[in-house]
């Protein structure tokens, strides 16, 4: 049986009838542009990612989140959901505005019920942990609007996926796959990297204990020397096609901007994936993290916190190729020195791509390098 909903409930917000012109009426000053990321956000909300989210957090519910990491029905989250503004569009509660994606493309309805002004400094503090702007989720928040538009949405057009729709499962879509599949339990795996053998270990791991495996990389903007969508998703493809049974395996992207939050945005992805039905989550080294901001298992160390967050979480270390062991081990499975370990290192890797050298056996399937390596520039820029 899948895990409840997040909050109890799998949010379907209900999709609007439009006038030929999509705008269904309204003014020109009645509209708001929204980003790529921002639109994502919202289908996410309309399909049930962030259930039990219904629209963008007012100013109550967002200090109840960085003060106390609930929402104010005392259920756990971590990291605010806002719309933030520039100002320029003013909105009063009772108002009803327009969100369209910049090419014009109507995406949602926010009913407002109000706005406040957020203290970039708090918000970094209270999220991220610090306020360095060489942190990517610092630095955004630092570049952005400070006006906060809060409300309800009501969907105006369907999600757009672009060539990724093929490999793109809604909430309920993978619910009702996993029921067909006869999975019980399904461990998910969060990923914004190609897979190198680690992560293969990693999954197979976490597979021979559960039904299911529910591979979900991260599509969406990322920070520069991270691979790119496509490059994932065929790196992906190529890798579960040649090493997984048919029967064992779905893969689907999330459309998300990562926050690189650590321990915090940890607990975000567990409750995300437990939206779309998965009873476990692996989590690693440094999930979540960027450079030396966070511990390498702190993002393990925080899920203590919540116990009542419906998720059983499977804690990994580091692993690496042991040349003694003639395999995959840990410091928990080998007793061999530092001489004798070949490290899964993602800077080592970048670079033996971006030379257009093709990695050892030991770190990567050859045919999942060769899935890389038709790209020119695999990376990110």
């Amino acid at each position: 049986m899948a895990a409840p909903p997040h909050g109890g409930t799998l949010v379907q917000v209900r999709q609007a009838a439009s006038d030929s012109s999509g705008f269904g009426g309204f003014s020109e000053s009645s509209r708001l542009s929204v980003d790529a990321d921002t639109e994502k956000t919202i289908w996410n909300i309309g399909n049930g990612v962030f259930s039990p989210l219904k629209g963008f957090m007012g100013e109550s519910e967002y200090y109840s989140v960085i003060e106390q990491m609930r929402l104010e029905n005392d259920v756990a989250w971590t990291v605010p959901l806002l719309l933030l503004t520039d100002g320029a569009k003013e909105a009063a509660a009772g108002d009803d505005l327009l969100l369209a994606s910049a090419n014009g493309r109507p995406t949602a309805v926010l009913s407002c019920d109000g706005s406040f002004m957020v203290d970039k400094g708090e918000y970094a503090r209270k999220v991220f942990g610090t306020e360095d702007p060489a942190h990517p989720g610092v630095a955004k928040v630092y570049n952005g609007p400070s006006r906060a538009l809060s409300g309800k949405l009501t969907l105006m057009a369907r999600p757009d996926y672009g060539q990724y729709g093929d490999c793109t499962l809604t909430p309920k879509e993978t619910r009702v796959l996993f029921a067909e599949k006869g999975w019980k339990t399904v461990v998910a795996f969060q990923t914004r990297n190609a897979p190198h053998i680690n992560h293969e270990y990693l999954q197979k791991s976490a597979l021979s204990l559960v039904d299911g495996l529910f591979v979900n990389p991260v599509l969406g903007r990322k920070k520069p020397g991270d691979f790119r969508d496509d490059v994932i998703v065929a790196a992906y493809r190529a890798l579960i096609a040649n090493y997984y049974p048919s029967d064992s395996v779905v893969l689907s992207a999330l459309h998300y901007e990562m926050q690189y939050a650590g321990p915090k945005e940890a607990i975000m992805h567990a409750i995300m994936r437990k939206n779309f039905g998965c009873t476990h989550m692996i989590v690693g080294r440094d999930h979540a993290g960027v450079g030396n901001f966070y511990g390498p298992y702190a993002a393990q160390e925080i899920f203590a916190e919540f116990p009542d967050l419906g998720v059983s979480t499977l804690f990994f270390k580091e692993f690496y190729y042991c040349k003694r062991c003639a395999g995959i081990a840990s410091e928990k499975t080998c007793p061999h020195s530092e001489e004798d370990r070949l490290s899964f290192s993602g800077t080592k890797l970048r670079k033996m791509f971006s030379e257009g050298e093709v990695p050892p056996k030991e770190f990567m399937r050859p045919e999942v390098a060769d899935a890389i390596m038709k790209f020119k520039e695999p990376f990110v820029v």
